[in-house]
């Protein structure tokens, strides 16, 4: 895990995720889900947190984006929660925006890219940290808050990746098609070609279960903002 400090902001890293196949899906889950396949995901890197208020205040003072919805909700407010209330336009912008800033190009997290680094190497296990809740996530997963919980807690999974399907629901880059993983290419699937909405994982604070099993999809209109849905950086290697 990689970070690096901005004057007096720091900004969280990224961590490897090496090559490989694992196994996509559930065949216990929505229908979506379904079927199981084997994937292969190239090496790739994927940032240790979701993006953060403190970093999407930034970018709004560099760009003059519309603010998220809720941006002046006490509840959001704190510089080290995950921005919530971003479209996946806002999201696919920020991007944009990052890599202009010179270094490595970043993009959102495929489907695939994303189920591959919260699994780790836990294989078919229904959690980023194995079979079970653990005890760190708050309040024992039962929701909902009154909000989301900072970035930083909470211990890396086998990839040195944190809160990974907990907290928010992360955008993905993905279009969503409910049979996609009947046609699903085996080797680096980046989603269909086209559709009306955007795909996301992990939990959400605002649920009854604030973390999702990592094979659950959601899927959501790209301009729409939810206080629920934040996300974070991939990038190649």
């Amino acid at each position: 895990m990689q970070t690096v400090t901005s004057g007096s902001h720091q900004v969280t890293g990224f961590a490897r995720v090496p090559a490989g196949w694992f196994v996509m899906g559930s065949a216990a889950g929505q229908p979506d889900e379904a079927p199981e396949h084997r994937v292969w995901v190239d090496a790739f890197e994927l940032a240790v947190d979701p993006v953060t208020r403190a970093e999407y205040a930034r970018f709004r003072e560099a760009t003059g984006r519309e603010a998220p919805r809720e941006w002046d909700n006490p509840r959001f407010a704190a510089p080290g929660l995950p921005v919530v209330g971003v479209s996946w336009n806002d999201a696919a912008v920020y991007c944009l925006w990052r890599s202009s800033q010179g270094g490595r190009p970043v993009r959102l997290p495929t489907e695939a890219e994303w189920e591959r680094a919260a699994r780790g190497e836990r294989g078919e296990r229904d959690y980023p940290w194995g079979q079970a809740i653990p005890a760190w996530i708050p309040n024992g997963g039962r929701g909902p808050l009154d909000g989301p919980w900072p970035v930083t807690l909470g211990p890396p999974n086998d990839f040195g990746i944190r809160g990974i399907a907990a907290n928010v629901h992360e955008w993905c880059a993905d279009w969503h098609a409910r049979d996609f993983y009947e046609r699903s290419p085996a080797r680096n699937p980046a989603g269909p070609p086209s559709g009306r909405r955007r795909t996301s994982r992990g939990g959400s604070w605002r649920h009854a279960v604030t973390i999702s099993r990592v094979a659950a999809r959601s899927k959501l209109d790209p301009s729409f903002r939810y206080t629920d849905y934040g996300f974070r950086m991939a990038r190649d290697v």
